[in-house]
C-alpha cells in the first residue's frame, strides 16, 4: 500500500486499531473483475495471528463472490464508524469526522472443520457479541468460510 497522504491522520497504535475495527458492524470487501471493482458488504469476524490481522467471512458456496475469490486470491476492504456530517456555510467547506480502516491481502477458503468452527465464532461474537455457539457438521458443510490475511491495513482518523 502506498503510504497514507494525510499522515497527520494515520492511526497506528495496535490496540487503538482493534478498538475500530470492534466498532464497526460490518465491512465491504472488493475484488477486481477482468479490470472492474466489485464491492459488497458483509459481516466479519477477526483475530491476531502471528501478528498479523486476519478477517473471518462466510457466506453462500457459490456466486461472483466465490468465483473471484478462487480467481484471483486477492482482495481488499474498508470498514468505518463514528461518520458524521460537519457543516459550513460554503459547499467545499464541509467536512467529515470518521475513523476508518484499509486493508488488503490474500483471500483464501478456510477447509479444515475446527478452523471453520473458530471462525464462525469469531464472525458470531463480533455480530452478536457472543462466542458460545455450536456448529454442526451439516452446518459447516452448507457454508463457505474464508479469510484474508491482511499485508497491508492502513487506519485513519479525523475526529
Amino acid at each position: 500500500m502506498r503510504p497514507m497522504r494525510r499522515q497527520d491522520r494515520e492511526i497506528k497504535d495496535p490496540e487503538k486499531i482493534l478498538s475500530i475495527i470492534a466498532a464497526c458492524p460490518y465491512c465491504h470487501l472488493g475484488f477486481s473483475d477482468q479490470g472492474k471493482p466489485y464491492v459488497v458488504p458483509v459481516n466479519f469476524g477477526y483475530a491476531v495471528e502471528d501478528g498479523r490481522t486476519v478477517f473471518y467471512f462466510h457466506g453462500a458456496r457459490e456466486g461472483r463472490k466465490i468465483d473471484l475469490i478462487r480467481d484471483t486470491g486477492w482482495a481488499c476492504m474498508q470498514m468505518e464508524e463514528g461518520y458524521q456530517l460537519h457543516r459550513a456555510d460554503r459547499a467545499c467547506g464541509h467536512s467529515a469526522a470518521f475513523r476508518s480502516i484499509i486493508a488488503e491481502g490474500p483471500v483464501s477458503f478456510v477447509e479444515d472443520a475446527e478452523e471453520k468452527r473458530r471462525a464462525l465464532s469469531l464472525v458470531m461474537a463480533h455480530a452478536a457479541g457472543s462466542e458460545n455457539w455450536e456448529f454442526p457438521d451439516a452446518a459447516l458443510n452448507s457454508v463457505c468460510v474464508y479469510r484474508l490475511e491482511a499485508q497491508a491495513l492502513t487506519c485513519k482518523e479525523h475526529l
